[in-house]
């Protein structure tokens, strides 16, 4: 399994709404409204690196009011 977290950038005035919707695709484990550069933080799971990417690119990006995304693959120490 491959996890990340998936900063989210929303357009002005839509960051409920983006949470709203990030919350509910599948592979979305959590996200939460955050201050800060970023509106949003996903944590998200997919069986490799190609669902990942599908699942940000897809899914998450395509989602109305979001503007930016930055995905940040989690690794093991």
């Amino acid at each position: 399994m491959v996890r990340a977290y998936v900063l989210v950038t929303a357009e002005a005035g839509r960051a409920g709404d983006v949470v709203k919707n990030v919350s509910g695709v599948a592979g979305v484990k959590s996200v939460h409204a955050v201050t800060g550069p970023y509106d949003a933080i996903a944590f998200v799971e997919a069986s490799d690196f190609n669902a990942i990417g599908e699942l940000v690119v897809a899914k998450i990006q395509k989602i109305e009011g979001v503007s930016r995304t930055l995905t940040c693959i989690v690794v093991e120490l």
